[in-house]
């Protein structure tokens, strides 16, 4: 079994691509064409996004936007101070600023647009 992606569904589609847009610097991919869903694809995974009417409309609204409280998105960096003055405009939610954790890790903390937790890290510290 192979994890295909992460997908986030939203009420903003145009803003949370934007958003992991400029924190992933990848460019986004709308297979299906624009405007229910567009897909980020990053070194060895891919974030998908999705428009909260084209889930309610196709899975029953089985999920419900900015609702998740549950899960960290994490991703792994060469140097999380450079990403942290990179992303300083593009962010608005910092949870964490870049910390030394006692495992050796270095990482910060942020919420994306629709409130989900992001863990930007390190190894290695």
């Amino acid at each position: 079994m192979k994890l295909a992606s992460v997908r986030l569904v939203t009420d903003d589609l145009p803003a949370l691509t934007a958003f992991y847009s400029t924190l992933t610097n990848t460019e986004p991919v709308t297979p299906f064409g624009p405007g229910d869903y567009a897909e980020l694809h990053t070194e060895g995974s891919i974030i998908a996004l999705a428009n909260s009417a084209a889930v309610k409309r196709f899975n029953n609204n089985a999920a419900v936007a900015a609702a998740n409280r549950s899960a960290i998105i994490e991703f792994e960096v060469d140097d999380v101070d450079a990403e942290r003055a990179r992303l300083d405009d593009q962010v608005t939610a910092w949870v964490q600023e870049p910390t030394n954790q006692p495992w050796g890790n270095r990482s910060m903390l942020l919420r994306d647009p629709d409130g989900n937790l992001i863990n930007i890290y390190s190894t290695g510290h």
